[in-house]
């Protein structure tokens, strides 16, 4: 925990000195405070309304108690067991095994499977995968990711100024070149610093979950499994989507090359290895 934690920390702190960086050197107060009124408009919108938007990018229907009992079954044996409201359920269309959590909170959550999950896994692993999405929930990773995503949008949002306005008046303004490269480089870093994050709340909701679930070794099976099936199975790369993927257990997309980099995901095979180790040490 303590390690994700802390990973996850510095990252934000780094964000944060980005922006201070960059609103110092565009030295134009009005610049950074329009900055952050867009940054946080923008972000509060998708904080408190991430569920929907989530939900309805990916066509997810509710389940009631009786659409599919096993499954309530065992999403309130493990919301008990973490002493957590019970989160309401969905179901996707999508033949993609994948899943994810979301809701701003335990009152406001929300787990959805994809149909292609349902048929892949069995109860067990199943149950794994719910333990690492309730994980999710119960380690407030949208509000995390929601303030990576404010802070991002801030520098993408200053370094465009620092283009347009150039150095807001002062002799040590960046100058053109400076300017672009600032352009460039800012949004950038912040990209980075933001996939860092995912990657680190993914390792974090992992080793929570299977400490929620005691089984290590389920989540592990499950994570290989799926991660065949999202090969096979690659979704359509359009911007709701792209919303929402850093939520889901594996990313959806076809990623090679250049795509690890840019990944909100750790390589499945390190998340396996992590998981197999914890169980040795349970074992």
């Amino acid at each position: 925990m303590h390690h994700n934690g802390l990973r996850t920390a510095v990252l934000l702190g780094a964000l944060s000195a980005l922006i201070i960086l960059v609103g110092w050197w565009l030295g134009g107060g009005r610049g950074v405070q329009i900055a952050v009124l867009v940054a946080l408009v923008s972000n509060a919108v998708a904080y408190f309304f991430s569920d929907k938007i989530a939900l309805s990018s990916m066509r997810a229907q509710q389940l009631g108690p009786s659409d599919w009992p096993d499954l309530h079954r065992v999403v309130r044996e493990l919301s008990e067991r973490a002493g957590e409201p019970m989160p309401r359920l969905y179901m996707s269309p999508i033949l993609q095994p994948n899943a994810f959590a979301t809701g701003r909170n335990p009152q406001h959550a929300a787990v959805c499977v994809t149909y292609g999950i349902t048929q892949l896994l069995n109860e067990r692993e199943l149950r794994a995968v719910i333990g690492h999405e309730l994980s999710h929930v119960y380690n407030r990773d949208i509000l995390i990711s929601s303030v990576a995503g404010a802070l991002a949008t801030m520098i993408t949002y200053l370094a465009y100024m620092v283009g347009f306005f150039g150095g807001g008046g002062r002799n040590n303004g960046p100058g053109v070149f400076g300017a672009l490269v600032l352009m460039i480089l800012g949004p950038m870093a912040a990209a980075m610093i933001q996939l860092a994050i995912s990657r680190a709340r993914e390792y974090q909701a992992d080793e929570s979950g299977a400490r929620l679930t005691q089984d290590p070794l389920g989540l592990a099976a499950a994570l290989r499994k799926i991660d065949a099936g999202t090969r096979q199975v690659p979704l359509p790369q359009n911007a709701r989507l792209e919303s929402t993927s850093h939520l889901m257990i594996a990313n959806p997309f076809r990623g090679g090359g250049l795509g690890r980099l840019f990944s909100t995901h750790p390589p499945i095979a390190d998340r396996v290895r992590r998981l197999e180790s914890m169980a040795g040490i349970q074992g």
